[in-house]
């Protein structure tokens, strides 16, 4: 009441007109700088706080970055030990396993008439088959050859790496679709390399394939994910891959199946890197397992050897 009180005074000593409060003081050309430099300042502080949280999210990006190539490196250095050892196995492997075929292949032809034993035998020289590819993958992981770059047309490629995968595959039931068809697309690298691993990627797609459906079918798709990048994905319709060994699917002598070496994905692995590019493997949504090579046109990236 006071306060509207005095107003109405003031009013009525004015004469009923309302009387303006006074204009603050003009600011002094001292006081203007001031505030000019005050201004600055807190505009130099936000963008100082806004380049040290930038700066922060990169450092940990770098981090984790790094950390990364340091695990590859660490990874690298365990399977080039553990390559070479294996290699040197498999070399004093190799020569008694020749000299066991061969006098196994003289007794079955000397069993000729006697096919109860000669099946015996037979078994034998399938046996030293089986070790034979085992001791070649165990050569090929553990003394890898320098990759030799060429320009390599992916239909041919593909068509030629399918055949090989079908010729090995005895039920003859796999169903193999290539979409879309990977015509003209053409890419600076080692094909011998990259079949081997296409062919690998087929053959354990084959197997999974066999033992997760009825109606098994394996697809090969060919992309181009940009300009620089060419990615070639085998994917089946098997049982896919226990989530909690997604990390371990290519060390060396790891598998899922029954049979094989657990090497072939290692390679696969392997050459990818050594090719410039890199693999990796998922679950797909539907079922079953995909991989993914990826690869750059170019050639660029490689390394000396695999």
């Amino acid at each position: 009441m006071s306060i509207l009180a005095n107003d109405l005074e003031r009013q009525a000593m004015s004469g009923g007109q309302a009387v303006a409060a006074p204009a603050p003081p003009a600011l002094t050309h001292r006081e203007r700088e001031l505030g000019a430099i005050i201004d600055a300042y807190n505009a130099v502080t936000e963008q100082l706080k806004q380049s040290h949280e930038k700066l922060g999210g990169e450092v940990v990006r770098l981090r984790e970055e790094l950390a990364g190539k340091n695990r590859q490196l660490q990874r690298r250095e365990r399977l080039a030990a553990l390559g070479e050892l294996a290699a040197g196995m498999a070399h004093e492997i190799r020569n008694p396993l020749a000299g066991i075929r061969l006098f196994a292949c003289l007794l079955e032809r000397d069993l000729h008439d006697r096919p109860a034993q000669a099946q015996v035998v037979r078994k034998i020289i399938k046996g030293v088959s089986t070790l034979e590819a085992l001791v070649t993958d165990i050569l090929e992981f553990g003394r890898p050859r320098a990759p030799v770059p060429g320009i390599v047309v992916l239909d041919h490629l593909v068509r030629e790496a399918i055949e090989l995968a079908r010729g090995r595959d005895e039920t003859k039931q796999v169903e193999v679709r290539v979409s879309p068809d990977p015509v003209d697309i053409k890419l600076v690298t080692d094909g011998v390399l990259l079949q081997r691993a296409l062919l690998n990627l087929l053959i354990n797609a084959f197997d999974a394939a066999r033992n997760g459906s009825v109606a098994p079918h394996v697809c090969v798709q060919v992309t181009t994910a940009n300009s620089q990048e060419v990615v070639l994905t085998v994917s089946d319709n098997g049982p896919g891959i226990p989530g909690d060994l997604l990390d371990r699917i290519f060390n060396p002598f790891f598998t899922t199946k029954d049979t094989g070496t657990g090497l072939g994905l290692a390679i696969v692995h392997q050459i990818a890197e050594s090719l410039g590019g890199s693999v990796q493997a998922a679950n797909r949504p539907e079922g079953g397992a995909m991989f993914s090579l990826r690869l750059p046109k170019d050639g660029r990236g490689g390394s000396a050897e695999y």
